[in-house]
């Protein structure tokens, strides 16, 4: 699927227009690269943030989630988390990275969503589908080779997802900063039917 976005420059007094193609991920590469220019996606989410801010009415909510849940999950474009989910805005945390590994970065967050903030519930989210399954750790090497400096990041690619989300899920349970891991249950988020399957923790 295509998509057509207005983009507008001002130049001084002018205003001028340009229309912006771009493809999502879930649909095939039709367009060049090249076809977007450098900023304009950029300049697009600027615009609807003004249009945002006008519209926009303070909530009045406190930082601490209403649910008491941190959802860990992966930064796919194509997870719609809160809809999913049928979480409004102020329910939860939500923390992403690639895969929606549980990471050192992820512990950090999750404490102090825990210990400053309230929360008591772990929801782990993997998809169908993830390009970690499609990476190995061979891609460090491929960066070392490339900028001359290895990266001191684990890739945290996966061959079985269930297999990844019942890691995750003892990362969480077993790490000694957090406060509450008697509520820790994992998924993995079907993306052709939009449903979740639990994993069995065992």
């Amino acid at each position: 699927m295509t998509l057509f976005f207005p983009s507008h420059r001002r130049t001084g007094s002018a205003v001028t227009s340009n229309v912006v193609t771009m493809t999502t991920s879930a649909s095939a590469a039709t367009a060049s690269e090249g076809a977007i220019r450098v900023g304009a996606v950029t300049d697009r989410l600027v615009d609807a943030n003004e249009q945002y801010a006008a519209a926009f009415t303070d909530p009045g909510m406190d930082a601490r989630p209403v649910l008491h849940v941190a959802v860990v999950a992966c930064m796919d474009a194509r997870l719609d988390l809160h809809a999913a989910l049928g979480l409004e805005l102020g329910d939860c945390h939500t923390i992403r990275n690639a895969g929606g590994v549980v990471t050192d970065d992820v512990i950090r967050s999750l404490t102090i969503s825990q210990r400053k903030l309230g929360t008591r519930s772990v929801v782990l989210i993997h998809h169908t589908g993830c390009g970690l399954e499609a990476i190995t750790e061979d891609f460090r090497t491929e960066l070392e080779m490339e900028v001359g400096q290895r990266p001191a990041w684990a890739v945290e690619s996966f061959r079985d997802v269930d297999q990844d989300v019942r890691q995750s899920m003892q990362r969480v349970r077993t790490n000694p900063f957090l406060l509450h891991t008697d509520d820790v249950r994992g998924f993995v988020f079907d993306v052709k039917t939009g449903l979740l399957r639990e994993v069995d923790p065992a």
